[in-house]
């Protein structure tokens, strides 16, 4: 089956992830240029912290939104957690500063440095910062490049170990109360406030009627193996996926080499389609050139959306 299917069920964000190298710009990038082609205003966001963007498109893309040259109604930025955590500075820094430096004497750039290495802190707000794209209402489809496969998990799971953290905070608060002998400090606040926003990101990711995970697997053993690991703890945070691109499939081989590496990938692919079901897996043929440009990228996207 293709991702055409995808076209009905109008997610408001698609991610794809998976293990480095197996295509997943690709993937991305050709979903959102179908997405835009289709009239829809489009935005790609890749948080991956070697993003490629700008070279599958060749035009420069970074960490503000770019208008893709060519393609009304598609937007691309790579953002990367310095960029993530800068606007978090502007955005929490002041009121962080107010609360924390009636506890601890330290210059304001040290100190919102230290407390933006909590846990969860960095990814929790890179999370909130894709939010913001979405609910801005500029946008109709925000495709998610992510981070390859490990950093991907780490980024959805820490929400949860954020809140786990915020929840212990109230201790330091009534100490520190006691300590200065004063009534009230504004730190429950800026608590409350984050645990509402960590609890609205984990409904949202959540939410299989808003978003939709696609896994991106080559039919290799590594990639295999680790994409059926990636489903499989994705479903522990409510992330049920149902599909799976397959990049790199020979479909026809006119040398020995060839109908080895076919032999090779065919198991792999079965064992896909054993556990998921048929319908779950797009294959993309390999192809003979490197997916630089519109022209290469609608020929992928003419795969990945072909009606089934």
């Amino acid at each position: 089956m293709s991702l055409a299917s995808l076209d009905a069920e109008k997610k408001r964000v698609l991610m794809f992830g998976g293990k480095g190298g197996v295509g997943k710009s690709t993937s991305s990038s050709a979903t959102a240029l179908h997405y835009a082609l289709s009239g829809e205003r489009t935005l790609l966001i890749s948080s991956d912290f070697t993003p490629s963007l700008s070279d599958i498109f060749e035009t420069p893309v970074g960490a503000t939104e770019t208008s893709i040259s060519g393609v009304p109604n598609l937007w691309a930025i790579e953002i990367g957690l310095d960029e993530v955590m800068r606007r978090w500075k502007e955005k929490f820094g002041p009121q962080i500063y107010q609360v924390a430096s009636a506890v601890v004497d330290m210059p304001y750039d040290d100190l919102i440095d230290y407390v933006g290495m909590a846990p969860g802190i960095q990814e929790e707000f890179m999370l909130d910062f894709i939010l913001e794209y979405v609910r801005s209402g500029r946008y109709e489809m925000v495709v998610w490049d992510t981070a390859p496969a490990g950093d991907t998990l780490r980024l959805l799971n820490l929400p949860s170990r954020f809140l786990r953290h915020l929840r212990t905070a109230p201790r330091f608060y009534f100490k520190a109360q006691d300590m200065l002998g004063v009534s009230k400090l504004p730190f429950l606040d800026l608590i409350n406030q984050w645990s509402d926003l960590s609890e609205e990101i984990m409904r949202f990711f959540t939410d299989p009627a808003q978003v939709e995970f696609v896994v991106v697997t080559i039919p290799e053993a590594l990639g295999v193996y680790q994409s059926r690991r990636v489903i499989q703890e994705l479903a522990q945070h409510g992330l049920k996926v149902r599909r799976i691109v397959v990049n790199g499939v020979i479909e026809t081989s006119d040398s020995e080499f060839l109908n080895c590496r076919k032999n090779m990938q065919h198991p792999y692919i079965q064992m896909l389609q054993n556990e998921f079901g048929p319908a779950a897996l797009t294959k993309m043929p390999l192809l003979s050139g490197e997916v630089k440009g519109l022209k290469m990228l609608r020929e992928v996207e003419a795969v990945l959306f072909r009606p089934c």
